[in-house]
């Protein structure tokens, strides 16, 4: 029996061994180079950067390293494309840009974790660790208890034994603890915290992988796949309310709570102001005093992990984006039937005699290369800068009669013309739109026949079958013009308040 033990033990850690990206760290051939780097760059107060910062920053300690020696044929990029590859790094995008960020995986920190281990490891019989460990297996033995009176009889004991050291401490005989011990028990609370970032990157693997899960669901058929789209569609959040989901909500809740944040804060800031604290390095005064900052900010991270998911899932459900990709699926599994039938009659290289397009532009030479000559663009003459002058009226008046019709010089000529008529002797005499250019020509072109003609329709009249008027006009660029319109009359003089509604205040525009 125990050699059956130790064989499905061996089996099971082969397998590990290859599906393991922490394995594979730790066997890679570069390893401590591979480690160094990481830990340098993404484990340190910066656990996320731009590829291309990340880029930069590994060329320049390579080039360092072959100075030492070693072996780095490869560029940086090339370096990160291989760790991402074999699980090491993440890739994520930023927010709503383009551009790409990378990070360490659960696996790649919990190798580096071993590695800081085996490099600096840890006293692993202490005071107060065993003190911690015996004081939460008390506070288990207590809580799990299912008599009533067992649990009151250890709170009881609890309560003598707190009562006992009051009594010490006002009789001055219970030093506060210091020096080594105190030191001693900063550095295991430091090694428990430290522990919290892998915590969160298998929390986040592990949001990842569930909702890669429910999206595997919905693309089956039968009762998990119904299951899911019914949730999905009654607003259930399947990722929130998941076990994992729920114990971190709960952890979140903890991390939030402003009483608790207030009193850890005021705790830190008490155990820094003692004696022994001096001893503490600064790096482990800077952790312990920005510890519950960085619980917050990668709470906050894995809480953007779920709304993003979460908002994706219901996206992808309700824009029946997963029809689509079932019908692929079903024909891509298919084909994979297809090819398993004749896979014994057809070698995998056979020609099917079927041509596929490819998806890029193939290049026989470089010399199909248009290289980026940015000199093309630069500006051979300095731009020059004019200051402006001062406009006169005479200026603006000109650039007024150059965007708007001047209804005030059209409504006068209609008059004169006008009043000129009826001074030979008929009182009720009328002129066309016509006889008004003939004796005003339009200054402003086709604008002033266009005001002449909302004139007449506004204050005017258009006799029925009356026959049509030639009118002309030179325009802006000097040649004549005419057009046939329909015989407008003006009956009456214009007043000057009402000319200025024959146009609409919006319809005056440059013409």
């Amino acid at each position: 029996m125990a050699i059956v033990s130790a064989t499905a033990r061996a089996l099971r850690l082969l397998q590990r061994l290859e599906e393991d990206a922490a394995w594979r760290l730790l066997r890679a051939d570069n390893a401590p180079i591979v480690a160094a780097l990481l830990k340098e760059h993404l484990d340190g107060d910066a656990t996320r950067l731009d590829a291309e910062d990340l880029y930069e920053r590994l060329d320049a300690d390579l080039e360092d390293l072959r100075t030492h020696g070693l072996s780095l044929p490869q560029t940086a990029q090339a370096y990160v494309k291989q760790w991402r590859d074999a699980g090491f790094l993440v890739r994520r995008a930023a927010g709503d840009t383009r551009v790409e960020t990378l990070e360490l995986s659960g696996a790649g920190v919990a190798a580096l974790r071993f590695l800081e281990s085996r490099d600096a490891p840890r006293r692993s019989l202490t005071e107060s660790r065993l003190a911690s460990l015996s004081t939460q297996l008390r506070q288990l033995a207590i809580d799990t208890d299912p008599s009533s009176a067992r649990r009151l009889e250890r709170l009881l004991e609890e309560r003598d034994a707190l009562d006992a050291r009051i009594a010490a401490i006002q009789e001055g005989r219970d030093d506060a603890l210091a020096g080594e011990r105190a030191i001693e028990r900063v550095q295991d609370l430091l090694a428990q915290a430290a522990e919290v970032p892998d915590d969160f990157a298998r929390v986040r693997t592990e949001f990842e992988e569930l909702n890669g899960l429910l999206r595997r669901r919905i693309l089956e058929s039968g009762e998990s796949q119904r299951a899911v789209l019914d949730d999905v569609f009654r607003g259930v959040d399947l990722i929130g309310e998941s076990d994992a989901g729920r114990s971190f909500a709960g952890f979140s809740a903890l991390v939030l709570d402003p009483s608790l944040g207030a009193a850890f804060e005021e705790d830190v800031r008490q155990v820094l102001e003692r004696d022994f604290a001096r001893s503490l390095t600064v790096a482990e005064r800077r952790a312990l005093r920005e510890f519950l900052t960085t619980l917050k900010d990668r709470s906050a991270e894995i809480h953007d992990v779920i709304t993003q998911f979460a908002r994706g899932l219901r996206r992808y459900v309700r824009s029946q984006d997963y029809q689509r990709d079932r019908v692929l699926r079903g024909l891509i599994q298919e084909a994979l039937g297809s090819a398993r039938e004749v896979a014994d009659s057809i070698k995998p290289w056979a020609p099917l005699g079927i041509d596929q397009p490819l998806t890029h532009v193939a290049l026989r030479s470089v010399g199909a290369l248009a290289l980026h000559d940015p000199s093309e663009f630069h500006a051979a003459r300095e731009i020059e800068t004019h200051d402006g002058e001062v406009a006169s009226l005479e200026d603006l008046r000109a650039l007024a009669r150059a965007t708007e019709v001047d209804f005030d010089e059209l409504t006068a000529n209609v008059n004169t013309v006008l009043t000129a008529a009826r001074a030979r002797g008929d009182a009720r005499a009328s002129v066309t739109v016509g006889d008004v250019l003939a004796a005003h020509p339009a200054t402003q072109g086709v604008a002033s026949i266009v005001g002449l003609l909302a004139l007449a329709a506004a204050h005017g009249e258009v006799p029925e079958g009356a026959e049509p008027e030639p009118l002309a006009w030179t325009g802006a660029d000097g040649a004549a013009r005419q057009a046939r319109v329909r015989r407008h009359l003006f009956t009456a003089p214009i007043g000057g308040a009402s000319a200025r509604t024959a146009f609409p205040s919006h319809t005056r525009r440059p013409l």
